[in-house]
């Protein structure tokens, strides 16, 4: 009968190993497995490190004035702020109010954040996003401490790339419409829209608290404190493409109008002498950018989530395996597994720690979760018997070259 020593490996006799244990134990306590495998994780390490780190540093605003004429061209990574927080004259829930931007996206199927009105504290968030093809106006209300219940109005597949897209908001303080180029698109009573989401700091094409950034090309922003009609739309619609302003009113009691006119320097002058400017900073920037952000508000119920998911966990399971079989092979833990498990979720977050710091990234408890999930997969597979054979074959080849070497 075929014996086993205490560590469970076939031999021929009790107490004498194997020719292959013999190479194995060569490989585990002197020669080239446990520091080649020492390597490869460190190398793995370094790549996860880089992956979840880079670019290292907060990049040059990618926000240039256009050559050709008025506008703003908006890269990747690019932000604009309100030199000054808006600050809503009247709080009232059913104050009208109105907003229109001129703009071309550099992408069909995108996402990111046009503007928004943001004040840490603030009751209400409202921002205007490009959800893939669709536009999304959110507008975020607290429903408990650790809660927020976010209302949506999505008009669908306005987005194309290269094509000038002309957008009116109207609320009369009960019902908020939407126009695409001078047209009626859209209305509903169930969205809250008036006057106190105009509260807050104006940020432009990217997300206050990570980096959801808009690419394209900026070409005209207002803001009223007054629910413009039809008729008006249509009129403004057609002066912005056709001269680049439009005629304001009195009655229209615009707050904040934009021409991006000025073709060069870091202010976009408001034409409302009693209006707050823009200021496009040197670096780009997330204004409050969050710290492990709980997993239940990062959540999205689309396939770029998932996909986010499964790439998160899929990349730690290779640094799952080979760390576990390096604490295995070198005997440097009486609990591999374990002991790789918690060194990913350290890895894990000491990268999700720094991203806070690095306003291209997103610093959530999500990826701390699916990282260390990855890691624990990884683990679990390099200790299934299916590949004990197989190490056994790879370790041994190693030495045999190490022999003939």
């Amino acid at each position: 009968m075929t014996q086993t020593n205490k560590d469970n490996t076939p031999s021929g006799r009790p107490g004498i190993a194997s020719p292959i244990q013999k190479k194995l134990g060569k490989v585990n306590g002197q020669v080239m497995g446990p520091k080649l495998l020492g390597v490869v994780c460190g190398m793995v390490l370094a790549g996860l490190l880089v992956a979840g780190l880079w670019p290292f540093h907060s990049p040059k605003n990618q926000v240039t004035w256009l050559a050709g004429g008025n506008g703003l061209h908006i890269g990747k990574h690019g932000t604009i702020l309100c030199s000054e927080k808006f600050q809503a004259p009247e709080m009232s829930a059913d104050a009208p109010c109105s907003l229109e931007i001129w703009l071309e996206p550099a992408v069909t199927e995108a996402s990111g954040t046009l503007l928004v009105f943001y004040a840490p504290g603030n009751p209400r968030q409202f921002s205007l996003e490009q959800s893939l093809s669709d536009l999304a106006l959110r507008s975020d209300v607290p429903a408990g401490r650790y809660r927020t219940r976010a209302t949506r109005l999505y008009i669908e597949r306005i987005f194309r790339q290269g094509k000038p897209l002309f957008i009116t908001v109207t609320s009369s303080g009960v019902r908020t419409s939407v126009y695409i180029n001078g047209v009626l698109a859209k209305t509903s009573g169930r969205f809250p829209f008036s006057r106190r989401d105009f509260d807050g700091e104006l940020i432009i094409a990217t997300s206050p608290v990570n980096g959801h950034s808009w690419s394209g090309l900026l070409r005209g922003l207002a803001f009223y404190n007054q629910d413009i009609t039809p008729a008006q739309v249509s009129q403004h619609y057609t002066a912005w493409t056709t001269n680049g302003r439009p005629v304001v009113s009195d009655d229209e009691r615009a707050v904040a109008l934009y021409l991006f006119d000025e073709h060069a320097g870091g202010v976009i002058h408001n034409q409302v002498a009693s209006g707050f400017d823009l200021n496009i900073p040197d670096r780009y920037l997330v204004l409050d950018q969050s710290f492990l952000k709980p997993f239940w508000t990062e959540y999205r119920a689309d396939w770029s989530y998932v996909n986010d998911l499964l790439i998160n966990i899929v990349g730690f399971v290779p640094f799952g395996f080979l760390v576990c079989a390096y604490l295995s092979l070198a005997g440097r833990s009486k609990r591999p597994v374990l002991a790789t498990i918690l060194l990913g979720f350290a890895v894990s977050l000491t990268i999700e720690t720094l991203q806070a710091f690095l306003p291209t990234r997103d610093s959530g408890t999500t990826d701390l979760i699916t990282n260390t999930s990855g890691t624990a997969l990884g683990a679990w597979l390099y200790g299934c018997n299916f590949w004990r054979p197989l190490w056994i074959k790879i370790w041994t080849h190693s030495v045999g070259i190490a022999e003939s070497n």
